[in-house]
């Protein structure tokens, strides 16, 4: 059985991506993994996980806007939380992402970067990587 890697995070807001490459990157080193692959998984209903690019921070702004717009707080919701917009968000950018694992780094795009997606904070959340 391999380790299963956990890390708290304190998000500051709802609408809110933190880029997480750096905790994948620090554990695969921990882990010795030099082949496989990487889930990283998010356990929270409101918050998610996702690839993206990580160079320009306008990208995750666009995001944001979109999502805001499309799915906006003050909807048609019965949710008696009042944070439907925050799950209905969290399931379009789902809970985990797998990456793979070679010659001991992530595959990853020049470009891209891991986030943990925040839309219902802020909230102390957990993330869990387990490498295979």
């Amino acid at each position: 059985m391999s380790k299963v890697y956990e890390y708290n995070l304190r998000t500051k807001k709802e609408g809110e991506f933190l880029d997480i490459t750096y905790l994948v990157e620090q554990a695969l080193k921990e882990s010795n993994l030099k082949e496989g692959i990487v889930v990283v998984f998010c356990p929270h209903t409101t918050a998610g996980i996702t690839i993206n690019e990580n160079a320009d921070p306008d990208v995750v702004r666009d995001m944001l806007a979109t999502f805001d717009k499309a799915y906006p707080k003050q909807g048609d919701y019965n949710h008696s939380e009042g944070n439907s917009h925050a799950h209905i968000k969290a399931s379009l950018m789902g809970s985990s992402a797998t990456i793979i694992v070679e010659a001991g780094g992530l595959k990853l795009g020049i470009w891209q970067g891991i986030y943990f997606t925040e839309f219902d904070g802020p909230r102390n959340r957990k993330v869990y990587i387990k490498f295979i």
